[in-house]
């Protein structure tokens, strides 16, 4: 027997951690730092004195955890610095000041950054990048800190899959053996109706039911256009460029339809006063404000498509040997994470950090922009970002560890095999299953490395559509990313003030209707099929 019997005591103690986490973050409002290392402490023990780890397995897990928590705190650390860069040189306040002229309300400044940009900045780059870099945007335009992280979280989910150049789908591919041209239709199907789901979520946490009535065919336009590109790019077998072109088209039609008013069709019925501007911003001075984010485009683009494998070269790994529980539980010997030192996106971040910073200083940009009298200083940008990440740090660290514990003492696999044996409504759960993996690791990557096999293995034994369960895989796991405790810590980085056991209460519900709704749609396609 590789892991205890399914039973419900059994199960509860395996999903125990991840329910302590989520009791001490959204119902005791306690912060990711303090509630990880419960959680960690918590998955040890219940790992030893009921799963049957020993001393070794707990040493590879937290090995394992320090190079995965590594490959995320490379991200926050960058991404964090960037948006100091930044925000010492008054770009944020000028944003703020310029963008009622851009977009007019806060209903299309929500779709335009939170919701199109971020996913374009997902299908270039991924890995927490969007969560980091436009939830302060979005602080910086009047949104609540919390808010913003929310809208950050949702508005890219998406497009993960098929983001960071298809990594995600990549390791589907990998781990079911399955042809890219197999999985790719329905995959893309099923992340397209989440993409409209992003969209009306974006807008109901930026305006509630009165935004849904003001930009509901917005959002379905949108939607269908990227949704759309995307499932041309896959299908034609362009995997790791589908979101990254779907996220590129997305922003362009988005600036012609609210900037310029492209197939606004509210404006039929506007006043004369709701359309005049609120004033005109010149393209120079757009430019300007905006020159650092793509500046970071063209690195993160140049790094990803041009250079990975110069940049690519140096990766820091370790091998770890096989170990195993007293019930005959198996992790297998092998690497850990690898972290590529100068390709990484978070390497990538550091250099437009720094040509930020050098572009600044030539161009004679200083921190006087936003605060008087201050000097823009490498090291004020340099201290505040150390001081800045401590907490998200700790919090990575220790909730990292307690996801790779749970999952080499075979309490992941547990609660995914209980899901997997609810016979005929699996399909509606399928999604969940993705969603489930990408909670405990963050990573929608390592859910499909995780789950996919699983999942096949019971879309075979129940004849059901391997192309379609599979693509339920993903797309829950894209999902579930967004309410990943270490996804929200990522997104709460870079916003000061803002409360992560709050945040991943929001997107907790928002991401579990989500992932309800694709499951229906899972179950619905099914029983037709039948």
């Amino acid at each position: 027997m590789q892991i205890p019997p399914l039973n419900v005591l059994n199960i509860l103690l395996a999903a125990a951690p991840l329910l302590l986490v989520l009791y001490l973050m959204i119902g005791r409002q306690w912060q990711g730092n303090q509630a990880g290392i419960v959680g960690w402490l918590s998955a040890a023990a219940l790992a030893v004195f009921f799963f049957g780890a020993g001393v070794d397995l707990l040493l590879v897990a937290w090995g394992r955890s320090v190079l995965l928590s590594l490959y995320v705190l490379y991200i926050i650390w960058t991404a964090l610095l960037f948006y100091h860069v930044v925000n010492e040189a008054g770009v944020v306040r000028r944003m703020r000041e310029m963008m009622p002229a851009f977009a007019p309300d806060r209903l299309t400044q929500a779709l335009l950054l939170g919701w199109l940009f971020a996913s374009f900045l997902q299908g270039a780059s991924g890995f927490g990048v969007p969560a980091a870099i436009v939830a302060p945007l979005l602080v910086g335009l009047g949104f609540a800190a919390n808010q913003a992280v929310v809208i950050a979280l949702m508005g890219h989910a998406w497009s993960v899959t098929f983001g960071s150049l298809g990594s995600s789908f990549l390791a589907l591919i990998a781990a079911t053996g399955l042809s890219g041209a197999s999985l790719a239709g329905s995959s893309a199907t099923l992340l397209g109706f989440s993409c409209l789901l992003c969209g009306l979520g974006t807008v109901w946490v930026a305006a509630g039911l009165s935004g849904l009535r003001q930009r509901w065919y917005s959002v379905l336009g949108l939607a269908a256009l990227m949704g759309t590109v995307q499932w041309g790019l896959a299908t034609a077998g362009l995997w790791t460029l589908a979101a990254f072109g779907a996220g590129f088209v997305g922003i362009a039609a988005g600036i012609a339809h609210f900037r310029l008013g492209w197939l606004d069709f509210s404006r039929l019925t506007r006043t004369p006063e709701a359309t005049e501007t609120t004033g005109q911003v010149s393209a120079r001075a757009l430019l300007a404000v905006f020159f650092p984010y793509l500046l970071l485009v063209v690195v993160i683009v140049v790094g990803q498509l041009l250079l990975a494998g110069p940049l690519d070269a140096v990766q820091l790994n370790y091998d770890f040997p096989e170990v195993r529980t007293t019930f005959g539980w198996t992790v297998a010997a092998g690497a850990g994470r690898s972290i590529s030192i100068f390709g990484h996106a978070g390497a990538l971040l550091l250099y437009s950090s720094l040509l930020t910073f050098i572009w600044f200083r030539w161009r004679g940009v200083s921190a006087a922009a936003a605060l008087p009298g201050k000097v823009y200083q490498g090291s004020v940008i340099v201290n505040k970002t150390i001081k800045g990440s401590v907490k998200s740090t700790i919090a990575i660290m220790t909730l990292v560890a307690m996801a790779v514990t749970m999952q080499h003492a075979g309490m992941t696999q547990l609660l995914a095999q209980a899901l997997s044996s609810t016979g005929h409504i699996f399909p509606f759960l399928s999604p969940f299953i993705g969603a489930l993996g990408a909670v405990m690791t963050g990573s929608n990557t390592n859910s499909n490395v995780i789950f996919a096999q699983l999942q096949q293995q019971t879309g075979l034994a129940l004849h059901l559509s391997l192309p379609l369960i599979l693509a339920a895989q993903t797309t829950g796991g894209a999902l579930g990313g967004m309410f990943a405790p270490a996804k929200v810590i990522v997104g709460c980085s870079t916003v000061p003030g803002s409360d992560d056991g709050r945040v991943l209460k929001a997107v907790t519900t928002y991401g579990l209707v989500m992932v309800a709704l694709v499951g229906l749609a899972v179950w619905g396609v099914t029983l037709l099929q039948k």
